[in-house]
């Protein structure tokens, strides 16, 4: 298991996004036609960008749970984290995708707790489980979008520009059951 690294800092009240994050909402959550895996699709408050982030199975669940508002007979992980974080008088100020480095996104949890900041690493299908259970804003930094561009110009893996057309393109119809 990887450490996480956890940076404090204090004096802010609030917590203020950096201009080069942008932020997104949650649109959907669909099956990748080529690869089978599951897809976060995440679309700019504007509209115009597009981002899919392929999630595990599990974290795919934890997601499409909290979206269509399913009741659990037991807490599950992110229930979990929402009820300790809510316990400790600690509120999730904001969620960020702050990297993607070798075909990998990274996250960052922003959490307050009696006005002192604090960052903890995350995967992004973690992040965004939470933000949904917590409504707090997602945002992805500029170097991830546009590092996702041109990865899918040079990604061999499948036809990311024809995945992304395809994606930006998508209707409430096409997002099934999983759609905000």
């Amino acid at each position: 298991m990887e450490d996480k690294e956890v940076v404090r800092e204090t004096g802010h009240n609030g917590i203020r996004h950096s201009p080069s994050e942008v932020e997104m909402k949650i649109r959907g959550l669909m099956m990748d036609p080529v690869t089978n895996m599951p897809i976060v699709i995440l679309r700019d408050i504007n509209g115009n960008t597009v981002l899919p982030i392929w999630v595990g199975v599990y974290e795919a669940n934890a997601i499409a749970l909290e979206i269509e508002k399913v009741s659990t007979p037991r807490p599950m992980t992110h229930d979990l984290i929402k009820t300790l974080l809510l316990g400790l008088n600690t509120v999730l100020r904001k969620v960020v995708v702050s990297e993607l480095k070798d075909d990998t996104f990274y996250a960052v949890i922003w959490l307050d707790r009696d006005g002192e900041l604090i960052s903890v690493d995350s995967r992004p299908s973690d992040a965004l489980a939470l933000a949904l259970r917590l409504d707090c804003p997602i945002y992805v930094d500029e170097s991830v979008l546009k590092s996702s561009k041109l990865a899918s110009t040079v990604s061999d893996k499948i036809n990311n520009d024809e995945l992304r057309r395809w994606l930006e393109g998508l209707n409430n119809e096409d997002l099934g059951p999983y759609k905000m």
